[in-house]
């Protein structure tokens, strides 16, 4: 089985409203797209922060910008779909219990928790460039790392997105001296205690970075701890839908992984993994 549960009905620019991309039209070209692929199971997870129920957990300014729709009327159209129903929560600091309200009130069959921000300040979006302001790559790696074990063991989530998001730049930013992996051992440690499933992302395929996530050695860690993955490409157009997945496929067989999470009404299981249809 195939699945991509991580991807986006609309751009992420702040001009691309609900009404033109939250259509039948656009969730079929979607449909498509995964068919052609090979998928058999797709789910939306649109970014939290374009919500204004979102604004109750943050205030950021580029949360402000952004949040413009209902989340029930998303929720409302997405069951009205084919498509599973997600949604791409940041984990907030602080906001744990606001998060988890605003969670437990809608029926989704996952959650995808994500780390963008440490503090005020983007790993991946260079209006607010992490990198403008701490000029230290260990710094910023360890400070993104800690955020990313304390989503993992806030229970909030099913999915953990893009788990080493930091390198999304590659070779634009400043790499850290330290060996990566005295980064990752304290995430994958809260990760393998929480449950959560690892995102393995294609998306980093088409970032600078030009890899997937997560880094082949913090894959390696987390099948060492038995933790299990989830698929998917972090698709924001639908020829983006299953992008990479053969390279995907071939990463985990190399861990010796041969079986992916399946999700509905939050409630995980495992099924063994499909084989991804070769594009002429």
């Amino acid at each position: 089985m195939l699945t991509d549960y991580h991807l986006h009905l609309r751009p992420d620019e702040a001009d691309t409203p609900a009404a033109g991309f939250f259509t039948q039209d656009n969730v079929d070209r979607y449909l498509a797209a995964a068919a052609a692929a090979g998928i058999d199971e797709l789910g939306v997870s649109e970014h939290v922060y374009r919500f204004t129920q979102a604004l109750d957990l943050w205030r950021h300014p580029f949360w402000e910008e952004q949040a413009s729709d209902d989340l029930d009327a998303y929720c409302d159209f997405v069951r009205g779909t084919p498509l599973r129903l997600g949604i791409e929560c940041d984990f907030v600091p602080g906001a744990e219990d606001r998060t988890a309200n605003l969670l437990q009130a809608r029926d989704f069959d996952y959650v995808v928790g994500s780390v963008h921000f440490v503090g005020d300040a983007a790993v991946d979006h260079g209006g607010w460039d992490v990198w403008d302001r701490k000029g230290d790559p260990d710094e910023v790696w360890q400070r993104y790392f800690t955020a990313l074990a304390e989503c993992a063991r806030s229970g909030l989530f099913d999915i953990l997105a893009h788990p080493d998001l930091v390198k999304v730049w590659g070779s634009a930013r400043p790499s850290p001296e330290c060996d990566p992996r005295f980064f990752y051992e304290p995430a994958v440690e809260a990760i393998a205690e929480s449950g959560i499933a690892v995102e393995v992302s294609t998306a980093g395929l088409r970032k600078p970075v030009g890899e997937i996530y997560p880094a082949p050695a913090f894959a390696a860690m987390c099948v060492d701890a038995g933790v299990p993955f989830a698929l998917s490409s972090d698709a924001h157009l639908p020829e983006q839908v299953g992008f990479g997945y053969e390279t995907a496929i071939e990463f985990l067989g190399d861990l010796g992984v041969g079986e992916t999470c399946v999700f509905e009404r939050r409630r995980r299981r495992l099924e063994p993994l499909g084989a991804a249809v070769r594009e002429d």
